[in-house]
């Protein structure tokens, strides 16, 4: 039985497990709080750390916020500012990220085979049926999305970073800052009318909403984004590092 060690990076907190083939946890879930200022070494060690405190796993599964893409980090939002998200960025931390070969560094400090990705795609392998068009959308920190053609991951964009309203990107409109000050019935509508907007653009089959605050939308917004909408458990993060291995081809 192979065993995996699911890791899922927020942008305020890193959480991880280590699961048996069949995506059940092999143990509690432990968290900790993302810390900044955040350079891909310290990254590396903050995994590490959390890794050493659970069972022993044959291979490990991180998800990430920002475009990955085979396993290096092209840009990741939160991770470049100095005190964490909507906090100034550090060019130094900027500089840092691009281009770093994540996937490698972290199969050489576990010495075990790994898989990056964008944190919206392992929480979709976790999902999604595998059948017809079928997009992920996570709700934290800010926005993450994953989208699935017949259970195949298609390549990743970042729709977070694209202009929503007010001069403001997808990430910031409906982020959890954005959350705290609407409050979470304003906010809720937000939400809607963002599924509304998207829904002409990706035409979806279904639609799975997840991260830690989709359990926040409330219940008449969510029955007014019809019955094609589906919100999922955050856990999704973690268990979705099992299929995310044959979902990514590896």
């Amino acid at each position: 039985m192979v065993t995996t060690l699911a890791i899922d990076c927020g942008g305020g907190g890193i959480k991880g497990s280590v699961l048996d083939e069949a995506g059940t946890m092999r143990a509690r879930p432990l968290r900790v709080p993302t810390p900044y200022p955040l350079p891909p070494a310290l990254f590396v060690k903050t995994l590490l750390d959390l890794g050493g405190q659970l069972p022993p796993a044959e291979r490990i599964t991180v998800g990430m916020p920002g475009m990955i893409r085979h396993g290096v980090v092209v840009a990741t939002p939160h991770y470049v500012t100095r005190s964490g998200p909507r906090t100034r960025i550090d060019p130094d931390l900027v500089a840092e990220w691009a281009g770093f070969d994540a996937r490698g560094a972290i199969s050489e400090a576990f010495g075990l085979p790994a898989l990056v990705l964008n944190d919206a795609e392992v929480h979709g392998a976790g999902v999604v049926a595998g059948t017809g068009l079928e997009l992920v959308l996570t709700l934290g920190t800010g926005l993450g999305c994953a989208l699935f053609d017949g259970g195949v991951l298609a390549p990743h964009l970042e729709l977070s970073q694209a202009p929503a309203r007010w001069g403001q990107s997808y990430d910031t409109y409906i982020g959890e800052h954005e959350r705290r000050r609407l409050g979470d019935a304003f906010w809720s509508r937000r939400v809607r009318g963002v599924v509304e907007a998207l829904r002409p653009v990706f035409l979806w089959d279904r639609l799975y909403v997840g991260g830690g605050n989709s359990r926040r939308i409330r219940p008449d917004q969510l029955l007014r984004m019809g019955d094609d909408v589906v919100v999922v458990p955050n856990t999704a993060g973690i268990v979705g590092g099992v299929r995310a291995w044959a979902i990514n081809g590896s």
